[in-house]
């Protein structure tokens, strides 16, 4: 059975918004909570629910957002047959702006980067085609536990937690390629902190073959509040 976001939304949240409040679900928890609320509804019972839930309004109730953007992880998840989808982690995307030409002397504004928002989504591109997607997800996972993450240890020379205080530094010894691929501290730090606060930024989907390995996907269309918000951690 074949059905829209909207619909996906609709069943979701009349049948399992409490269940699915904290801690936020896997794909697969949500994948199952969407096959019992077809199960419960049928065909019938979904498209009587989408009309109601078109007219609910997300600001006044939290839920209804919650559920579209479930929705949109659903759709992702499943954007490629044989395979599983989702977007880029804020670590992933900024990894990918810093191995890119773009920007390679910090002297950008924050209107700058509101006005070329497709120039940043190509040079996210085109810097993840520059490693192997395994390499990029493993990059992306040390960048986030240096900015993202506190109490961890310095190895990166003449760094320490009091002169950069807002971002930790990567754990010692599993490292070693992040810092020899990303040697420039100033320029992951402007990456990070533009990923992460930028929204606006389209960038490719991560994908993980069923036969194994992974490859860079299609940039989707922007979620439900119509940004292509990033999360720090992998969400499967």
């Amino acid at each position: 059975m074949e059905l829209s976001v909207g619909e996906v939304s609709a069943a979701l949240f009349e049948t399992a918004t409490e269940e699915l409040a904290v801690p936020v679900p896997s794909t697969d928890t949500l994948y199952d909570a969407l096959s019992s609320a077809v199960r419960a509804l049928g065909p019938a019972g979904i498209a009587k629910e989408v009309g109601t839930f078109a007219e609910l309004d997300a600001e006044e109730f939290f839920e209804v957002a919650t559920c579209r953007a479930f929705a949109y992880r659903l759709a992702l998840s499943f954007w490629y047959e044989g395979a599983r989808s989702r977007p880029m982690t804020v670590g992933e995307a900024a990894v990918a702006l810093y191995l890119s030409d773009a920007y390679r002397h910090h002297q950008v504004d924050a209107l700058t980067v509101r006005r070329a928002p497709l120039l940043v989504s190509r040079a996210i591109r085109q810097g993840a085609a520059a490693v192997p997607v395994e390499t990029l997800v493993r990059l992306g996972e040390a960048m986030t536990r240096e900015f993202a993450t506190h109490g961890l240890a310095c190895v990166t020379s003449g760094v320490t937690a009091e002169s950069h205080p807002a971002g930790s530094v990567v754990t010692s010894g599993r490292d070693w390629l992040y810092r020899q691929a990303l040697p420039d501290w100033h320029r992951r730090r402007f990456c990070f902190d533009l990923m992460r606060a930028d929204a606006l930024q389209p960038s490719p989907l991560i994908v993980r073959l069923d036969g194994g390995g992974y490859v860079l996907g299609a940039t989707p269309p922007a979620g439900p509040d119509g940004t292509w918000a990033r999360t720090l951690r992998a969400e499967w």
